[in-house]
């Protein structure tokens, strides 16, 4: 026999407990440590704990990333092909090519300001490095 379903309150109660769950797996990093950072939108970072930026799906996550001065940037390629993370005007930063489930670590511009960059690669993509 097929279950009812539900109504009312079983209804709301279901929605509710639907999105409690939501909720928590959405705050999980997905174990111990600082996380990837791939579900966020910007990340801060100082420099002297570094941040991540991780390469899946031919995007940058996240794509927009706010540091301290001198900050280590680690650029992780989680797809199937080369990527690189290179600064778009002058040589402020560049990755150089980074192999699929390889790493690649830079040191963020001392000076403030925006600093656009994008794959030499796959130059439709794109990311904001924010330095303050």
């Amino acid at each position: 026999m097929p279950l009812p379903f539900p109504t009312g309150a079983a209804r709301l109660a279901t929605a509710a407990c639907a999105l409690a769950l939501t909720a928590l797996v959405g705050c999980s990093d997905g174990g111990g440590g600082g996380g990837d950072g791939a579900t966020e939108s910007a990340t801060r970072s100082s420099a002297s704990g570094g941040t991540q930026v991780t390469i899946k799906d031919f995007k940058f996550e996240p794509a927009s990333l706010t540091v301290s001065p001198g900050a280590k940037v680690t650029v992780v390629n989680k797809d199937s092909t080369t990527h690189t993370l290179t600064a778009s005007k002058g040589s402020s930063f560049d990755t150089g090519d980074i192999a699929p489930g390889k790493s690649a670590t830079f040191t963020a511009p001392s000076t403030a300001g925006d600093f656009p960059y994008s794959c030499t690669i796959h130059p439709f993509m794109k990311g904001t490095l924010t330095v303050e």
